[in-house]
């Protein structure tokens, strides 16, 4: 831990430039009628264009002429001629060294997506679980975004978006295994850095990107019986600064506030948690080579909403190592997540056991890119506090 604290420290101070929901998906190549490798190496991990067309609201420049619309003769129209709709697959044989052993997850996940500009700076973004675990998952993204508001950097998205988007996102990471501090919950806090539903807002300034969210706190849960989508009183908010400090550093820093109403979360009337986070993020590439670190504190001082409970403090993140050779169909991946708390209310969200004060893992995979939008990969991934393995094949594709 001391050693990856020092390295996030060396590499915390700013980045990225768009810090955007970005996304990319089959439709868009259709469009433009271009290879998926000009915004994917390999598929789903985003490029530099890829990131930048994203930014511009799903268009190769901002402020470009609709493309594949209709002419209805209404300026205040920009109609698609047809529907952008593509397809997402993954499929996994996984092994396990305790329980069930080989598993067939085929497929994991099934996707339906879409998204394109819909007006000169307006654009959207959704898709739909098909599938998700052998179960309809329902919606995960779904955003409207608007870029250069006002004709300055300025951009904003309203929706259902993951909180951790401006840092790492989550669903454009090539490893099976997840990015463990942003996934789990302290005690019965609904608040992770997941999904959540509110507003998200990014400006460029003198070198920097400046990116505020308000959020309802709850996730992306059902709403109640009342037809209410927040289950508490309060928003929640989170900020995150970042700067390219060379063509090879990009580095951030974050921050997290938020309250959860005792009564609405778990029936407690008297007790209100609040939660606070800090933590700093950075990139390393260097030719073939990226490194991807993040580093976060959190305390919340009701987590479970027992009075005169200890305050819960916990410290994680993880370091990702991506190696891709120019040129090259093969890539290589490794992972490491770590978190400790200083009683035992962590709940990964991983199908094993919560209550836990520690967690660490350590993934290292192969994969293949078979063709430009599908790719085939193995892993394997080692629980160091429960001696446990969990090894994986998996298959990817998007049309």
């Amino acid at each position: 831990m001391r050693v990856f604290l020092r390295l996030t420290a060396l590499t915390v101070l700013a980045a990225l430039t768009i810090p955007t929901p970005a996304r990319a998906i089959p439709a868009f190549a259709r469009k433009y009628g271009v290879s998926c490798r000009l915004c994917h190496d390999p598929a789903p991990k985003l490029t530099a264009f890829g990131e930048q067309f994203a930014g511009n609201g799903f268009r190769f420049a901002s402020g470009e002429p609709p493309r594949d619309t209709l002419d209805v003769g209404d300026p205040l129209l920009d109609l698609m001629k047809s529907l952008p709709l593509a397809l997402r697959v993954d499929a996994y044989i996984r092994g396990y060294t305790e329980g069930t052993g080989a598993d067939f997850q085929t497929p994991y996940g099934f996707k339906l997506l879409s998204g394109g500009a819909i007006g000169p700076k307006l654009s959207y973004y959704v898709y739909f679980f098909l599938l998700e675990r052998g179960e309809v998952g329902g919606v995960e993204d779904a955003f409207l975004y608007v870029n250069d508001i006002g004709n300055i950097p300025l951009d904003a998205a309203v929706g259902q978006f993951q909180v951790s988007d401006p840092m790492f996102k989550r669903e454009l990471r090539l490893p099976i295994d997840d990015y463990m501090i942003y996934r789990t919950r302290v005690g019965a806090q609904t608040v992770d850095l997941t999904y959540d539903r509110g507003l998200m807002a990014a400006v460029d300034f003198a070198g920097f990107t400046l990116t505020g969210e308000l959020l309802n706190g709850s996730g992306k849960e059902a709403a109640g019986a009342d037809r209410k989508l927040d289950n508490n009183l309060f928003k929640n908010l989170f900020g995150h600064l970042t700067r390219d400090l060379a063509p090879f550093l990009r580095v951030g820093a974050m921050g997290y506030y938020g309250k959860t109403d005792g009564l609405e979360t778990a029936g407690v009337d008297t007790l209100t948690n609040t939660t606070w986070m800090v933590g700093g993020d950075g990139t390393i590439a260097a030719g073939p080579i990226e490194l991807n670190v993040q580093y976060i504190h959190r305390e919340d001082d009701a987590p479970t909403f027992t009075t005169g409970e200890v305050a819960a403090k916990t410290d994680g993140g993880f370091a990702e190592l991506v190696f891709r050779p120019a040129g090259s169909r093969w890539y290589g991946i490794a992972l490491w997540n770590g978190m400790h708390a200083n009683v035992p209310v962590l709940d990964p969200r991983i199908g094993g056991p919560s209550g836990l004060d520690r967690y660490h893992s350590v993934t290292g995979g192969l994969g293949y890119l078979v063709r430009r939008n599908v790719r085939t990969y193995g892993e394997a991934t080692w629980d160091i506090e429960r001696k446990e393995a969990v090894f994986g094949l998996g298959v990817t594709a998007a049309f």
